[in-house]
């Protein structure tokens, strides 16, 4: 009896197991962006030179960026620094979730969720990819050239990082649409007949949603609003395959 006991006592709590697995994939989540951070730190100036040039190339009379405080030629650099060494380790981040969850899932679970990562990752790296080398210029051109004749823009550095960030949150959001389709209907929430019923509503609601989300001019818009939509598609075709083959 003793020793059943002693067994008893030295079982393992599943629930210290799990916090246990849990540290140990932040200390590799957060390891891993200190780790890139650190490398990119004489990457700074060229990096935000690079975020820069869309900007700077299209300034009149070859205008540059200002800094209103005394800091922000060190500190700013050093913040797109930590917003690369996201993007860089995003994969890793995600494999460490997919790590921890995944002992607690059965196979077609972890097939559904393994999914779910890979096509997040893509849809991810897609939009920050467009939104530098298309939408960001398009939406600078508008700005720049939309002041009047007699104000000579002088942009803050700290304030052109938080739109490009910004910018690219939203665009980044938009992209996910075909994950958060699939994951309401493998939820139950909406049935592929209801979505593809009120497809026309979508539409139009995602025209809606470009309006407020994206630069002021007509063709932002109206390329937002067809990402959208095209997103929307191609979500619901990956749904109806995975979800017809689970």
């Amino acid at each position: 009896m003793i020793k059943n006991n002693d067994t008893a006592q030295h079982k393992p709590n599943p629930y210290t197991t799990h916090l246990i697995e849990l540290r140990k994939r932040l200390i590799y989540s957060f390891t891993s962006i200190l780790v890139i951070f650190i490398l990119l730190i004489p990457f700074a100036q060229y990096n935000y030179n690079t975020l820069s040039q869309p900007l700077v190339s299209i300034l009149p009379q070859h205008g540059h960026l200002i800094a209103t405080n005394l800091t922000a030629n060190f500190v700013v650099p050093l913040q797109l620094n930590f917003c690369v060494a996201l993007f860089i380790t995003a994969p890793f981040l995600l494999y460490q979730f997919w790590r921890f969850i995944a002992p607690g899932l059965y196979h077609y679970e972890k097939k559904r969720v393994f999914a779910i990562i890979l096509t997040s990752i893509i849809l991810f790296y897609s939009s920050i990819i467009l939104t530098f080398f298309m939408i960001l210029p398009m939406a600078l051109h508008f700005f720049i050239h939309i002041s009047p004749e007699s104000v000579i823009p002088m942009t803050d550095m700290n304030q052109y990082l938080i739109f490009c960030l910004n910018l690219c949150f939203i665009i980044a959001t938009v992209f996910q649409i075909p994950v958060l389709i699939f994951v309401l209907l493998l939820v139950g929430i909406f049935k592929v007949d209801q979505l593809v019923q009120y497809r026309k509503y979508i539409i139009v609601m995602f025209f809606f949603i470009a309006m407020f989300i994206s630069p002021p001019d007509a063709l932002s818009m109206l390329f937002l609003a067809t990402a959208m939509c095209l997103l929307f598609e191609f979500g619901l075709m990956l749904s109806k395959y995975i979800l017809k083959n689970k």
